[in-house]
């Protein structure tokens, strides 16, 4: 058998064994505030499922895990979605996973990697809407590190810009932090109990003893 040099490889990096397997379409939104906000990106991600079938996967062999809407990806632990995912790639389910981008499969560099390493295992491959990565070859391994590598960056300047606001208006005197059961907030930025916007007396009825 003659061997064959990842460079002189000819065709795409799809091939049977991957078409045997299921393609699934991983569907994330970090908060549920994006899904009211971000319904195009939303849309886009679903929309992935027309592109793996233009990759060669018929319709009723694409999966769609969409579980962790609403969830952010700085961790796996609470993602039922992603959890999901991995298992069905370790039980050699997968042939490609598709993602909007890197950052909706993994903010974390533990998970992002543990993906890769399991996709490498299994001959999975992944895609985004840069292109189709093998992590089995180095290249695309090495690619898939620095897109992880960004992805965790970006979640850590997000934290950082989003700190640096709150201790900005913490200096102004303007940061509001949400109120506990029985006070109101006024306009004014005043908070005042509940009992004490009533008018007149309050009268508490203490049963006797």
């Amino acid at each position: 058998m003659t061997s064959v040099m990842p460079w002189e490889r000819s065709g795409s990096k799809i091939d049977d064994r991957h078409l045997q397997r299921l393609a699934v379409v991983y569907v994330r939104q970090s908060t549920r505030q994006q899904l009211v906000d971000h319904q195009e990106s939303t849309r886009l991600q679903y929309a992935l499922v027309d592109r793996a079938v233009a990759l060669g996967w018929h319709a009723d062999r694409v999966l769609v895990i969409d579980e962790d809407l609403g969830r952010s990806g700085s961790s796996a632990g609470a993602r039922t979605g992603f959890q999901r995912l991995v298992t069905e790639i370790g039980l050699d389910h997968v042939g490609l996973v598709l993602g909007m981008e890197m950052s909706r499969l993994a903010r974390s560099g533990r998970d992002w990697y543990q993906l890769i390493e399991l996709c490498a295992l299994s001959g999975a491959v992944l895609a985004d809407t840069d292109g189709v990565y093998d992590p089995g070859e180095y290249n695309d391994r090495l690619l898939l590190g620095l897109k992880g590598t960004m992805s965790e960056a970006e979640l850590h300047l997000i934290k950082q810009r989003m700190w640096s606001g709150r201790l900005n208006k913490a200096r102004r005197g303007e940061l509001a932090f949400p109120l506990p059961s029985g006070y109101v907030r006024r306009p004014s930025g005043e908070v005042v109990g509940v009992l004490s916007l009533r008018a007149g007396p309050v009268r508490l009825n203490v049963p006797s003893c």
